[in-house]
C-alpha cells in the first residue's frame, strides 16, 4: 500500500530564483523630493551604487545622464524617464519624460528610483559575503590542487577573483547569480 503526501512549500519567488532580498532592494530606494536640499553629485553616487550606469549618449533603461544641473534617469523598470532639475543644491523639479523624445508629460512632487539590479545588498552584508567567497575559493583551490588540475585552479583563482574585485568595486558583476548564496 502506498500513501500519497503532498508537500506545499512555502517561499518568496526571490529565494526561489536567488535573487536579492526584497528588504535590501527596498531599503536601496533613491527618493527624490522637489524642494529637498542634496548635492547632485551624492544623487550620481547614489545612483552608481543602485547599479544604474553613466550612459551620456545612449539613453536606456537602467542608465541616466547629466547636463549641467538636470539629471535624466531611465528607470530599469519603466517606460518613461525622470529629469530632475537642480538649482544649486536644491531639487527644483521633477517631471517623466518621454525618453525616445524628451517630451515632458508630467510635473511630479518626488520620485522613488529603485536599484536597477535585483542584486543589491548593504555594504556590510557584501563585506562578510567577500570574506565567504575568499574562504570557499581557498579551500576549492587546496582541493583541485592537490588532485593535479592545476590548470582548472588557475581558471578559477582568476575569475573569481576578478569577480569579487567587481563586487568590491562595484557591487555588481556579470554572473553575480552564482554568489546568490553568499550575498
Amino acid at each position: 500500500r502506498f500513501e500519497r503526501r503532498v508537500f506545499i512549500i512555502v517561499a518568496r519567488v526571490s529565494f526561489i530564483l536567488g535573487l536579492g532580498s526584497p528588504e535590501a532592494y527596498h531599503s536601496r530606494l533613491l527618493f527624490l523630493e522637489t524642494g529637498k536640499t542634496l548635492e547632485r553629485d551624492d544623487v550620481l553616487q547614489k545612483l552608481v551604487e543602485i547599479q544604474y550606469k553613466r550612459n551620456d549618449v545612449d539613453f536606456q533603461r537602467g542608465t541616466f545622464r547629466v547636463r549641467g544641473d538636470v539629471l535624466e534617469i531611465l528607470p530599469a523598470y519603466e517606460e518613461l524617464g525622470v529629469r530632475i532639475e537642480f538649482w544649486g543644491d536644491n531639487v527644483e523639479r521633477i517631471v517623466q519624460l518621454d525618453p525616445l523624445t524628451g517630451e515632458v508629460l508630467v510635473d511630479c512632487k518626488d520620485v522613488e528610483i529603485y536599484p536597477a539590479k535585483h542584486f543589491v545588498t548593504s555594504h556590510e552584508k557584501m563585506a562578510s559575503a567577500l570574506k565567504d567567497i575568499g574562504q570557499e575559493l581557498h579551500e576549492q583551490l587546496e582541493s583541485l590542487r592537490s588532485n593535479g588540475k592545476l590548470l582548472e585552479a588557475q581558471r578559477l583563482e582568476s575569475r573569481t577573483r576578478y569577480d569579487m574585485e567587481m563586487l568590491r568595486v562595484a557591487g555588481y558583476c556579470s554572473g553575480v547569480e552564482n554568489y546568490s548564496r553568499h550575498l
